[in-house]
């Protein structure tokens, strides 16, 4: 049986261990909160309390380690802490048997782009913190032991079931806090979970990709459509906050290929763009206001 471990099984994570479980592997579940241990075992998953900021507990032999940690903006520690240094200390304790590392990182890597195309061979040049952490967390894993097992996959701006930013906005006619001009990056949940089995599953593999659906929408479009979809007026925008983070990623306006995704991965989106995700999610409330 092939042993996949797990840290993070948040939004993303969680549905990617569903996955393999259900393919019939032995999915190992990292959880910082003893909370989750029950509820982990009822999921068929075998559970292990863990925190990537503090000494980890011996790691079991597996074939993979998906490292999907997300950051607590309540957590002590910073993001770096635990992107960056959270990922060296997993590379650390692994066993050096784990054929695959993937890494969950961010199209927050890459900096203002005018507009224009990027891709994996763009230099990345983050302006938040959290792009800047991503990036860390990249180049430890390029400088460990795993380094050619490694993949990081750069994931675009994740949307699906209970995750449609803004929604109560637009059902109550309040003015959404972003500019309407600027290209949104995105990738369905599902096709993200995808990517991760298809990462896990290639031989060989490149080091990074990016994770989009490569067919980015102006920000009013997509708030014009989900507004459509609930049954709700028209978006109205305000501007975001000059230094606030919603400010900083309407400024690093970038639209995402999905190139090397679809053609050295081989993944076939089930959400080929906004409109046939937003529908799959959104569809079943139109006209409930």
């Amino acid at each position: 049986m092939t042993t996949r471990l797990v840290f993070g099984c948040g939004y993303l994570g969680l549905r990617v261990a569903r996955l393999w479980r259900e393919a019939g592997d032995d999915v190992v579940a990292v959880t910082r909160c003893p909370a989750r241990v029950d509820p982990f075992r009822r999921e068929g998953f075998t559970p292990l309390v863990a925190d990537v900021t503090r000494p980890l507990p011996p790691l079991p032999e597996a074939d993979t380690c998906l490292f999907a940690v997300g950051y607590d903006r309540g957590s002590d520690a910073s993001i770096g802490e635990v992107y960056a240094d959270g990922l060296r200390g997993v590379l650390s304790a692994l066993p050096l048997s784990v054929r695959r590392v993937i890494y969950i990182s961010s199209t927050g890597v890459y900096g203002d782009a005018a507009g224009a195309w990027v891709d994996e061979t763009t230099p990345p040049d983050p302006r938040r913190e959290g792009g800047r952490a991503s990036l860390a967390a990249e180049e430890a894993l390029r400088s460990s032991f795993f380094a050619d097992r490694g993949v990081a996959l750069r994931l675009a701006g994740i949307y699906g079931p209970g995750r449609a930013p803004f929604l109560e906005n637009l059902r109550a006619g309040a003015p959404i806090p972003a500019v309407r001009e600027g290209w949104l990056n995105l990738i369905h949940v599902d096709d993200a979970a995808t990517a991760v089995l298809a990462a896990a599953a290639a031989q060989p593999v490149s080091s990074v990709y990016c994770v989009s659906d490569g067919r980015p929408p102006q920000r009013g479009d997509y708030y014009a459509e989900a507004a459509r979809l609930i049954g709700g007026k028209p978006p109205v925008f305000v501007e975001p906050a000059e230094g606030t983070p919603r400010a900083a990623r309407a400024a690093a306006d970038k639209r995402v290929s999905n190139r090397r995704m679809t053609q050295e991965l081989g993944c076939e989106l089930r959400y080929a763009d906004f409109r046939a995700g937003l529908a799959a999610i959104l569809g079943s409330t139109a006209g409930s206001g």
